[in-house]
């Protein structure tokens, strides 16, 4: 009789963890999507202006590109190989996802000291205003969808994937911010000293992918 239970209870939660996982799915999608056009549009306006910041944020988003691909892998695993096999894949996918995360502090932390050094900031550009206000509204929410899902699918490798999200959308932020207080006021430091204080929550998110154990999916 107990194992009956079980089945059952298996069985009703089966279908909401497939739901989960097409969410998830979704979402990956959406924000490979957006990161082609996020990159190419930032890296081209960044080289164009001769803005290392707007720059920077294209590289960022195609790090977070890179991201999205390993999270996809893991959830087709998911889909044609079952949950078992998702569990080898996760723990590579979640390594994966925390040295990426310790690639892009590495990152900000390089970029940004060059442009205190150099006393470089960013030089205005429409078309970088224009991506990264459309990354400000797009990336936070998505980023907390993502959130949402890892933690109905225990997927440390997705929540790692949203933290570079989260970047993503509070890097926006700073290089608008940054833009509009270069064009106004002429504050050239402000996007480099700002980035800096990001650098402390990617370096935990990516230790802990990057030393997480192979049991981290149910």
């Amino acid at each position: 009789m107990r194992e009956r239970k079980r089945g059952v209870a298996h069985e009703q939660t089966l279908p909401s963890r497939d739901s989960a996982v097409r969410r998830a799915i979704g979402l990956e999608w959406i924000t490979i999507a957006w990161m082609l056009i996020e990159g190419a549009v930032a890296i081209w306006s960044g080289v164009i202006a001769h803005s290392v910041s707007v720059t920077a944020f294209g590289i960022d988003s195609v790090i977070e590109l890179m991201s999205a691909g390993v999270l996809m892998w893991r959830l087709q695993t998911e889909v044609r190989h079952g949950v078992e096999m998702a569990k080898n894949t996760e723990h590579r996918a979640h390594q994966i996802a925390g040295w990426l995360l310790l690639l892009l502090a590495a990152y900000v932390v390089v970029s940004a000291g060059l442009s205190l050094i150099h006393r470089q900031g960013q030089e205005f550009t429409w078309a970088g205003l224009a991506v990264t206000a459309a990354a400000a509204l797009i990336m936070n929410p998505l980023a907390r969808a993502k959130l949402k899902v890892a933690d109905e699918l225990s997927s440390r490798a997705l929540r790692a994937d949203a933290a570079e999200s989260l970047t993503c959308g509070y890097l926006s932020i700073i290089v608008l911010v940054g833009l509009i207080a270069q064009y106004f006021l002429n504050a050239w430091w402000i996007d480099a000293a700002a980035s800096l204080f990001i650098v402390w929550y990617l370096v935990r998110e990516g230790l802990e992918g990057v030393r997480t154990e192979g049991d981290c999916c149910p």
